[in-house]
């Protein structure tokens, strides 16, 4: 039985700002930092035990989840390039009112040269399938970006909406067999115990 437990990075000076990153390698804010260290602190003093991370090769993803793996005592693997954030072409390092100005209140629908969700799907899929394959007995902490988790998510389990996943969020996949089985999904209590200490 193979578990993914899938995190999104720590909070960035552009997600404060409201920009969209997409591949821009923007790194963590002292912010982030704590978030990551509440989420391995929080991984440490749980039941389920981790063998190891992996994260795009973004410095964001990177940091984080160099973080939990030094306060897991677990190997950081290579960073993995299907990991990436969706890539946003021209809409990149914009936010919303920039966009509104440039694209008008439908931006979404223009093509600004950004990746597609089938696209984003099938790398994070082969990525997960390669995992899968290489060692189907194993718990893997997998830290990448907010678009391609919910693509990925959904491609797992069509069950799990598309509501936007948080900064720090944490999701298990248990997989048995092909299927694909939720455990937790976009929780960030740890979080929340960040905010009352």
């Amino acid at each position: 039985m193979l578990r993914i437990g899938l995190i999104r990075h720590g909070k960035t000076d552009w997600n404060g700002l409201g920009k969209i990153q997409g591949q821009t390698d923007i790194p963590l804010n002292s912010e982030g930092i704590r978030q990551a260290q509440a989420l391995a602190y929080r991984l440490l003093h749980e039941p389920m035990k981790w063998d190891a991370v992996v994260s795009s090769n973004l410095s964001r993803a990177v940091e984080t989840a160099r973080i939990v793996a030094d306060t897991l005592g677990i190997p950081l693997l290579p960073g993995d390039a299907r990991l990436r954030e969706r890539f946003y072409g021209e809409i990149e390092g914009t936010t919303e009112p920039e966009r509104q100005a440039k694209w008008g209140p439908n931006w979404k629908r223009c093509d600004c040269g950004q990746e597609n969700d089938a696209s984003v799907r099938e790398r994070s899929l082969a990525f997960v399938e390669e995992a899968a394959a290489a060692v189907p007995a194993r718990n893997l902490l997998v830290v990448t970006h907010g678009s391609l988790l919910a693509q990925l998510l959904q491609a797992m389990c069509a069950d799990l909406t598309d509501k936007p996943i948080h900064n720090l969020s944490f999701s298990i996949m248990e997989r048995e067999g092909a299927a694909w089985t939720p455990l937790l999904h976009n929780c960030t209590l740890h979080l929340e115990q960040l905010q009352q200490s």
